[in-house]
Protein backbone atom coordinates (compact mmCIF):
# COMPACT_ATOMS: atom_id res chain seq x y z
CA UNK A 1 0.00 0.00 0.00
CA UNK A 2 2.73 2.58 0.83
CA UNK A 3 4.27 2.30 -2.39
CA UNK A 4 0.99 2.69 -4.06
CA UNK A 5 0.31 6.40 -2.08
CA UNK A 6 4.15 7.04 -3.11
CA UNK A 7 3.63 6.42 -6.89
CA UNK A 8 0.31 8.86 -6.46
CA UNK A 9 2.07 11.68 -4.10
CA UNK A 10 5.18 11.86 -6.61
CA UNK A 11 3.81 12.22 -9.38
CA UNK A 12 0.91 14.49 -8.12
CA UNK A 13 3.55 16.72 -6.61
CA UNK A 14 5.16 16.84 -9.76
CA UNK A 15 2.29 17.60 -11.53
CA UNK A 16 1.51 20.18 -9.41
CA UNK A 17 4.42 22.04 -9.27
CA UNK A 18 4.59 22.18 -12.81
CA UNK A 19 1.16 23.91 -13.17
CA UNK A 20 2.33 26.19 -10.58
CA UNK A 21 5.10 26.78 -12.74
CA UNK A 22 7.56 26.40 -9.16
CA UNK A 23 10.39 25.03 -10.93
CA UNK A 24 12.58 26.24 -13.64
CA UNK A 25 11.20 25.17 -17.46
CA UNK A 26 13.57 21.60 -18.15
CA UNK A 27 13.91 21.06 -14.56
CA UNK A 28 13.31 17.74 -14.87
CA UNK A 29 16.39 17.24 -17.19
CA UNK A 30 18.21 17.53 -13.81
CA UNK A 31 16.46 14.91 -11.93
CA UNK A 32 17.13 12.30 -14.63
CA UNK A 33 20.33 12.97 -14.90
CA UNK A 34 20.45 11.72 -11.31
CA UNK A 35 18.25 8.99 -11.47
CA UNK A 36 20.43 7.71 -14.88
CA UNK A 37 23.61 8.82 -13.63
CA UNK A 38 24.07 8.04 -9.85
CA UNK A 39 20.84 5.92 -8.96
CA UNK A 40 20.55 3.49 -11.62
CA UNK A 41 24.54 2.23 -11.49
CA UNK A 42 23.58 2.00 -8.22
CA UNK A 43 21.28 -0.31 -8.78
CA UNK A 44 23.03 -2.33 -10.99
CA UNK A 45 26.08 -2.55 -8.37
CA UNK A 46 23.75 -3.39 -5.27
CA UNK A 47 21.30 -6.40 -7.19
CA UNK A 48 23.04 -7.74 -10.07
CA UNK A 49 26.08 -9.24 -7.91
CA UNK A 50 23.60 -11.42 -6.39
CA UNK A 51 21.62 -13.19 -9.56
CA UNK A 52 21.64 -17.09 -8.81
CA UNK A 53 22.39 -18.20 -12.51
CA UNK A 54 20.16 -21.35 -12.24
CA UNK A 55 17.66 -23.30 -14.77
CA UNK A 56 15.03 -21.70 -13.27
CA UNK A 57 15.82 -18.50 -15.10
CA UNK A 58 14.80 -20.20 -18.32
CA UNK A 59 11.15 -18.74 -17.70
CA UNK A 60 11.59 -14.95 -17.05
CA UNK A 61 14.97 -15.25 -18.94
CA UNK A 62 12.60 -16.10 -21.92
CA UNK A 63 9.66 -14.54 -20.88
CA UNK A 64 12.10 -11.28 -20.70
CA UNK A 65 13.34 -11.77 -24.22
CA UNK A 66 10.04 -12.54 -25.66
CA UNK A 67 8.30 -9.15 -24.53
CA UNK A 68 11.01 -7.60 -25.96
CA UNK A 69 11.63 -8.94 -29.38
CA UNK A 70 7.64 -9.14 -29.64
CA UNK A 71 7.85 -5.63 -29.22
CA UNK A 72 10.68 -5.24 -31.90
CA UNK A 73 8.10 -6.88 -34.19
CA UNK A 74 4.79 -4.74 -33.24
CA UNK A 75 6.82 -1.37 -33.58
CA UNK A 76 8.33 -2.48 -37.21
CA UNK A 77 4.74 -3.68 -38.42
CA UNK A 78 3.64 -0.45 -36.99
CA UNK A 79 6.33 1.24 -38.37
CA UNK A 80 5.11 0.60 -41.75
CA UNK A 81 2.09 1.14 -41.45
CA UNK A 82 2.26 4.83 -39.38
CA UNK A 83 5.89 5.86 -40.99
CA UNK A 84 7.14 7.15 -37.77
CA UNK A 85 10.29 9.10 -36.72
CA UNK A 86 13.45 7.86 -35.46
CA UNK A 87 12.20 9.44 -32.01
CA UNK A 88 8.72 8.23 -31.90
CA UNK A 89 9.98 4.53 -33.31
CA UNK A 90 12.86 4.24 -30.55
CA UNK A 91 10.47 5.19 -27.70
CA UNK A 92 7.49 3.09 -28.49
CA UNK A 93 9.98 -0.06 -29.17
CA UNK A 94 11.70 0.92 -25.72
CA UNK A 95 8.35 1.76 -23.44
CA UNK A 96 6.62 -1.73 -25.51
CA UNK A 97 9.68 -3.85 -24.68
CA UNK A 98 10.93 -3.29 -21.09
CA UNK A 99 7.95 -3.09 -18.00
CA UNK A 100 7.57 -1.72 -14.55
CA UNK A 101 8.80 -4.93 -13.20
CA UNK A 102 10.20 -3.22 -9.64
CA UNK A 103 8.38 -0.35 -8.54
CA UNK A 104 4.98 -1.30 -9.27
CA UNK A 105 5.62 -4.89 -10.50
CA UNK A 106 6.51 -5.89 -7.33
CA UNK A 107 4.05 -4.50 -4.90
CA UNK A 108 1.10 -6.23 -7.28
CA UNK A 109 2.76 -9.27 -6.77
CA UNK A 110 2.43 -9.20 -3.15
CA UNK A 111 -0.64 -7.76 -3.13
CA UNK A 112 -2.17 -10.63 -5.53
CA UNK A 113 0.33 -13.60 -4.91
CA UNK A 114 1.76 -12.75 -1.19
CA UNK A 115 4.77 -11.41 0.05
CA UNK A 116 6.53 -15.18 0.25
CA UNK A 117 5.85 -14.92 -4.26
CA UNK A 118 7.92 -11.74 -4.49
CA UNK A 119 10.86 -13.98 -5.15
CA UNK A 120 9.30 -14.99 -8.74
CA UNK A 121 8.93 -11.48 -9.33
CA UNK A 122 12.41 -10.22 -8.44
CA UNK A 123 14.06 -12.73 -11.30
CA UNK A 124 11.78 -11.39 -13.60
CA UNK A 125 12.54 -7.81 -13.04
CA UNK A 126 16.58 -8.94 -12.71
CA UNK A 127 16.34 -10.08 -15.92
CA UNK A 128 14.24 -6.75 -17.15
CA UNK A 129 16.84 -4.62 -15.83
CA UNK A 130 19.60 -6.51 -17.93
CA UNK A 131 18.02 -5.99 -20.91
CA UNK A 132 17.50 -2.32 -20.17
CA UNK A 133 21.07 -1.66 -19.06
CA UNK A 134 22.30 -3.55 -22.29
CA UNK A 135 20.20 -3.92 -25.16
CA UNK A 136 17.77 -0.79 -23.78
CA UNK A 137 20.68 1.47 -23.52
CA UNK A 138 22.36 0.91 -26.90
CA UNK A 139 18.81 1.41 -28.79
CA UNK A 140 18.27 4.69 -27.10
CA UNK A 141 21.86 5.49 -27.60
CA UNK A 142 22.11 4.35 -31.23
CA UNK A 143 18.76 6.29 -32.31
CA UNK A 144 20.46 9.89 -30.38
CA UNK A 145 23.59 9.06 -32.47
CA UNK A 146 21.74 9.18 -35.53
CA UNK A 147 20.77 12.53 -34.80
CA UNK A 148 24.12 13.65 -34.22
CA UNK A 149 25.80 11.59 -37.38
CA UNK A 150 23.93 14.19 -39.98
CA UNK A 151 26.04 16.78 -39.13
CA UNK A 152 29.17 14.93 -38.19
CA UNK A 153 31.44 12.83 -40.18
CA UNK A 154 32.03 10.43 -37.59
CA UNK A 155 31.12 6.95 -38.62
CA UNK A 156 27.33 5.99 -36.97
CA UNK A 157 29.23 3.17 -35.30
CA UNK A 158 31.81 4.74 -33.70
CA UNK A 159 29.37 7.38 -32.16
CA UNK A 160 27.30 4.64 -30.58
CA UNK A 161 30.39 2.46 -29.04
CA UNK A 162 31.45 6.15 -27.90
CA UNK A 163 27.98 6.93 -26.44
CA UNK A 164 27.57 3.28 -24.86
CA UNK A 165 30.89 3.28 -23.00
CA UNK A 166 30.67 6.78 -21.72
CA UNK A 167 26.79 6.31 -20.58
CA UNK A 168 27.25 5.30 -16.60
CA UNK A 169 24.20 2.78 -16.24
CA UNK A 170 26.11 0.74 -19.00
CA UNK A 171 29.22 0.97 -17.34
CA UNK A 172 27.51 -0.04 -14.13
CA UNK A 173 26.16 -3.04 -15.75
CA UNK A 174 29.32 -4.23 -16.87
CA UNK A 175 30.94 -3.42 -13.56
CA UNK A 176 28.95 -5.62 -11.24
CA UNK A 177 28.70 -8.47 -13.89
CA UNK A 178 32.51 -8.17 -13.58
CA UNK A 179 33.94 -7.13 -10.25
CA UNK A 180 32.26 -9.79 -8.12
CA UNK A 181 34.45 -12.53 -9.65
CA UNK A 182 37.34 -10.61 -8.22
CA UNK A 183 36.19 -8.69 -5.33
CA UNK A 184 33.76 -8.25 -2.49
CA UNK A 185 31.86 -4.96 -3.52
CA UNK A 186 28.77 -6.15 -1.00
CA UNK A 187 31.11 -3.23 1.51
CA UNK A 188 29.32 -0.45 -1.04
CA UNK A 189 25.66 -2.12 -0.28
CA UNK A 190 24.56 0.32 2.58
CA UNK A 191 25.77 3.29 0.79
CA UNK A 192 24.29 1.96 -2.78
CA UNK A 193 20.48 1.23 -1.00
CA UNK A 194 20.42 4.95 0.36
CA UNK A 195 21.37 5.76 -3.62
CA UNK A 196 18.44 3.51 -4.73
CA UNK A 197 16.23 4.69 -2.53
CA UNK A 198 16.44 7.96 -4.67
CA UNK A 199 15.62 6.68 -7.92
CA UNK A 200 11.65 5.93 -7.83
CA UNK A 201 10.89 8.85 -5.97
CA UNK A 202 12.37 11.40 -8.26
CA UNK A 203 11.50 9.27 -11.68
CA UNK A 204 8.00 9.35 -10.83
CA UNK A 205 8.37 13.10 -9.61
CA UNK A 206 9.90 13.94 -12.82
CA UNK A 207 7.10 11.91 -14.65
CA UNK A 208 4.91 14.39 -13.45
CA UNK A 209 6.78 17.38 -13.87
CA UNK A 210 6.05 16.46 -17.92
CA UNK A 211 2.83 14.83 -17.61
CA UNK A 212 0.26 16.95 -19.43
CA UNK A 213 -3.17 14.97 -20.16
CA UNK A 214 -4.06 17.66 -22.24
CA UNK A 215 -1.98 16.73 -24.69
CA UNK A 216 -2.86 13.19 -25.12
CA UNK A 217 -5.13 13.53 -28.18
CA UNK A 218 -1.57 14.50 -29.81
CA UNK A 219 -0.36 11.03 -29.18
CA UNK A 220 -3.30 9.02 -29.20
CA UNK A 221 -2.35 6.56 -32.11
CA UNK A 222 1.11 6.23 -30.81
CA UNK A 223 -0.42 5.95 -26.90
CA UNK A 224 -2.82 3.31 -28.05
CA UNK A 225 -0.51 1.14 -29.77
CA UNK A 226 1.97 1.61 -27.24
CA UNK A 227 -0.17 0.43 -24.12
CA UNK A 228 -2.12 -2.38 -26.58
CA UNK A 229 0.85 -4.11 -26.04
CA UNK A 230 2.34 -3.56 -22.77
CA UNK A 231 -0.78 -4.29 -21.40
CA UNK A 232 -2.44 -6.54 -23.18
CA UNK A 233 -0.20 -8.33 -25.59
CA UNK A 234 2.81 -8.81 -24.22
CA UNK A 235 1.42 -11.28 -21.21
CA UNK A 236 0.00 -13.06 -23.97
CA UNK A 237 2.92 -14.02 -25.82
CA UNK A 238 4.55 -14.67 -22.45
CA UNK A 239 0.97 -17.29 -21.36
CA UNK A 240 1.94 -18.64 -25.04
CA UNK A 241 5.40 -19.16 -24.14
CA UNK A 242 4.86 -20.76 -20.97
CA UNK A 243 1.89 -23.19 -21.96
CA UNK A 244 4.66 -23.82 -24.75
CA UNK A 245 7.07 -25.03 -22.16
CA UNK A 246 4.26 -27.15 -19.96
CA UNK A 247 5.61 -24.73 -17.22
CA UNK A 248 3.16 -24.22 -14.05
CA UNK A 249 2.62 -23.03 -10.88
CA UNK A 250 3.42 -19.48 -9.48
CA UNK A 251 6.87 -19.10 -11.22
CA UNK A 252 4.49 -19.24 -14.75
CA UNK A 253 1.80 -16.97 -13.53
CA UNK A 254 3.74 -14.26 -11.86
CA UNK A 255 6.01 -14.44 -15.00
CA UNK A 256 3.18 -13.55 -17.37
CA UNK A 257 1.82 -11.38 -14.56
CA UNK A 258 5.01 -9.07 -14.35
CA UNK A 259 5.25 -9.33 -18.69
CA UNK A 260 2.38 -7.39 -18.50
CA UNK A 261 3.08 -4.14 -16.25
CA UNK A 262 3.46 -0.73 -17.26
CA UNK A 263 6.25 0.43 -19.08
CA UNK A 264 9.57 0.75 -17.67
CA UNK A 265 9.81 4.40 -15.63
CA UNK A 266 13.45 4.71 -16.00
CA UNK A 267 13.98 3.83 -19.44
CA UNK A 268 11.09 6.17 -20.73
CA UNK A 269 13.26 8.39 -18.50
CA UNK A 270 16.21 7.78 -20.76
CA UNK A 271 14.39 7.76 -23.63
CA UNK A 272 13.17 11.39 -22.75
CA UNK A 273 16.49 12.60 -21.64
CA UNK A 274 17.76 11.89 -25.25
CA UNK A 275 14.29 13.99 -26.66
CA UNK A 276 13.60 11.40 -28.59
CA UNK A 277 9.27 12.22 -27.92
CA UNK A 278 9.54 13.07 -24.58
CA UNK A 279 5.44 14.01 -24.08
CA UNK A 280 4.46 10.14 -25.61
CA UNK A 281 7.07 8.79 -22.97
CA UNK A 282 5.47 11.05 -19.71
CA UNK A 283 2.15 10.21 -21.04
CA UNK A 284 2.90 6.50 -21.60
CA UNK A 285 4.38 5.58 -18.42
CA UNK A 286 1.40 8.05 -16.41
CA UNK A 287 -1.36 6.42 -17.77
CA UNK A 288 0.09 2.83 -18.19
CA UNK A 289 0.21 3.09 -14.00
CA UNK A 290 -3.53 3.75 -14.43
CA UNK A 291 -4.80 1.55 -16.29
CA UNK A 292 -2.28 -1.49 -15.32
CA UNK A 293 -4.15 -1.51 -12.01
CA UNK A 294 -7.46 -3.00 -13.52
CA UNK A 295 -5.87 -5.02 -16.35
CA UNK A 296 -3.28 -6.27 -14.03
CA UNK A 297 -6.45 -7.60 -11.83
CA UNK A 298 -7.76 -8.54 -14.78
CA UNK A 299 -4.56 -11.05 -15.89
CA UNK A 300 -5.01 -12.36 -12.04
CA UNK A 301 -8.38 -14.28 -13.05
CA UNK A 302 -6.82 -15.38 -16.42
CA UNK A 303 -3.94 -16.97 -15.43
CA UNK A 304 -5.86 -18.45 -12.58
CA UNK A 305 -7.94 -20.39 -14.71
CA UNK A 306 -5.54 -20.45 -17.85
CA UNK A 307 -2.32 -21.28 -15.73
CA UNK A 308 -1.68 -24.60 -13.69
Amino acid sequence: MTNFILIILCVAIGMAMSRAKILPAGSHKAINAWVLYLALPAFSLRFIPEIEWSVKLLLPIAGALTVWIGAWLFVQLYDRKKRLSVASHTALLVTCGLGNTAFLGLPMTAAFYGESEIHHAIIFDQVTFLLFATIGVIVVLRASAKHAGTANATPLHILVVKKIFRFPPFIGCLCALILPQFMDISIANPLLDKLIATMSPMALFSIGLQLKFGEVKQEWHLLSAGLFYKLLLAPCLVLALTLAMHAGGNLAKISVFEAGMSPHITASLLVSQYNLNPRYCSLVVGLGIMFGFATSTIWYFVLQRAVG
